[in-house]
C-alpha cells in the first residue's frame, strides 16, 4: 500500500501540479508545504486542506473492504486512461444501472448516525 505521503505527491503530479501550485491552493508556505509532503506528519485539518486542494477527500475505509475499494478505483483508472475507446450504448446502459461503490462503504444498519438518525 502506498504511504499518504506517496499518495499525496501522486495526485498532485496527475492534477499536474508543482509543489509551488500547492500554497495558493491549500493556505500554507512553500516551505511548509515541501516539508509536508517530503517527510511531514500533517495534521488532521492540514491535511483535510491538501485533500480540497487536491479536489480529493481524506476516507477512512475499513480493512475489510480495502481490497474491493482498490478494485474499484483501479477498474476506474483503466476506463478513464482509455480516452480513445468510446462506450457503445450497452457500456453507457450498463455503467448507469451498474454502480459500483454502492453499499461498498455503508455500515449494514443503513446510514445511521451515533445518535441513530
Amino acid at each position: 500500500m502506498i504511504n499518504l505521503l506517496k499518495q499525496i505527491k501522486h495526485r498532485r503530479l496527475a492534477l499536474k501540479l508543482k509543489q509551488n501550485d500547492m500554497p495558493m491552493r491549500i493556505g500554507v508556505s512553500r516551505q511548509q508545504y515541501q516539508r509536508l509532503e517530503s517527510k511531514g506528519n500533517p495534521r488532521l485539518d492540514t491535511l483535510e486542506l491538501i485533500a480540497k486542494g487536491l479536489n480529493s477527500d481524506v476516507m477512512l475505509i475499513p480493512k475489510e473492504k480495502l481490497n474491493a475499494v482498490l478494485a474499484v478505483l483501479e477498474s476506474n483508472d483503466k476506463n478513464t486512461s482509455l480516452p480513445h475507446k468510446r462506450p457503445d450504448h450497452a457500456d453507457e446502459q450498463k455503467k448507469l444501472s451498474d454502480d459500483p461503490w454502492k453499499g461498498l462503504l455503508e455500515d449494514k444498519d443503513g446510514d445511521e448516525d451515533d445518535n441513530g438518525n
